[in-house]
């Protein structure tokens, strides 16, 4: 692991990657608490995280899964659903805002990257701006506590809930032990994949490519 991390390709890559895994977190974070103070919660504001600036949002441990395993999370929003007109769709929004902050991104990245292509560069930084943010986005939609899956179960499946209750301490290992074994890597990859190729060829319908 120590070699692999010092290797030279890595290092190059971490040029590429280093850029984009913060502005995927940041943007991340920011629609979270965006959507929610929009919705009539000061919690966000008051709390600095209406913010671009990454050093707002960033999670030492989630930063560090996302470097070494291709999969993280950024210093989670603190919300009040209270203050939502509707607590239950209130909740649902803020937290696919930042999933969906991240597709959007990633497919800003895949045009930029099929635009690059057709006038003969390489755009190479917009090739892993697409796949960071789809893998961050994806990632965050499984339904593990703290992921925002989560939070949208809680709101649309009764009884959820309490089973997450009873879980409590035990959902961030679980969540580690998955990283580390490699369980969720093939049906992330394969997730991450089929959303890559499908802004790929919207990309390029769009680019008239």
């Amino acid at each position: 692991m120590l070699r692999h991390l010092f290797s030279v390709e890595y290092l190059k890559d971490m040029l590429y990657m280093v850029p984009a895994i913060l502005l995927a977190i940041t943007c991340h974070e920011f629609a979270h608490g965006f959507v929610s103070y929009k919705l009539g919660d000061p919690t966000p504001k008051r709390q600095g995280r209406l913010s671009l600036n990454p050093f707002a949002h960033l999670d030492l441990m989630g930063t560090l899964c996302l470097l070494l395993f291709g999969m993280g999370w950024a210093k989670p929003v603190q919300i009040n659903p209270a203050s939502y007109k509707n607590r239950r769709v209130g909740t649902v929004l803020v937290s696919l805002a930042g999933p969906l902050m991240n597709y959007v991104l990633a497919f800003l990245g895949m045009l930029l990257f099929v635009a690059a292509s057709m006038a003969g560069h390489e755009g190479i930084w917009f090739s892993y701006l697409a796949a960071i943010n789809i893998g961050l986005g994806t990632f965050n939609l499984i339904p593990i506590p703290p992921l925002d899956g989560s939070h949208v179960l809680e709101e649309l499946v009764p009884g959820i809930r309490g089973l997450y209750g009873r879980i409590g301490r035990l959902a961030m290992p679980l969540l580690f032990l998955c990283l580390y074994t490699g369980i969720l890597r093939e049906p992330l990859d394969y997730a991450n994949t089929a959303v890559l190729e499908w802004m790929a060829q919207a990309a390029m319908r769009v680019c008239g490519w």
